[in-house]
């Protein structure tokens, strides 16, 4: 499914929309060149999960905890890990056993770590400076209808 955006807030709205439909255990992975929008994106994703905490990208410390919704929020950065054996080290599977939502960016770095069940997201520049364009894959997503530019 294709979703597009003009602006950081149309980005956050598809972000908060897909969130309010997604159960606990979820992992939703994203790629996309760097400030193409994968943070604005997981910041309507804790709107659509009812957290009102700053979303800030874990680039530093590679998760961000967010609690206070109808589910946790676990905001993942593996640009710097090198590989999915570096994700098992940081306690991965605590996370998934902990029923909240797992936001992975650069998911690329861990990909065989995702099962089946991953919903993945890609976040592309469009031809305007604010454009971008959202393919979202997986489970359940199949069958909704594309926007339209």
């Amino acid at each position: 499914m294709q979703r597009y955006s003009t602006s950081e807030g149309e980005t956050e709205a598809i972000g908060r929309d897909l969130a309010a439909r997604l159960s606990p255990g979820a992992v939703v992975a994203f790629t996309g060149d760097l400030g193409a929008g994968k943070t604005a994106f997981v910041r309507g994703m804790a709107r659509g999960l009812g957290i009102a905490q700053r979303v800030t990208s874990p680039t530093f410390t590679i998760v961000n905890e967010y609690e206070g919704g109808r589910l946790p929020l676990f905001h993942f950065d593996m640009y710097r890990l090198r590989d999915a054996e570096d994700l098992f080290d940081i306690g991965w599977e605590d996370f998934l056993a902990r029923g909240g939502i797992c936001a992975v960016e650069w998911s690329e770095n861990i990909r065989s770590a995702l099962d089946g069940e991953t919903i993945f997201v890609d976040i592309r520049r469009g031809q305007g400076e604010n454009d971008r364009i959202l393919t979202l894959r997986g489970p359940g997503l199949e069958e909704e209808r594309e926007d339209t530019p």
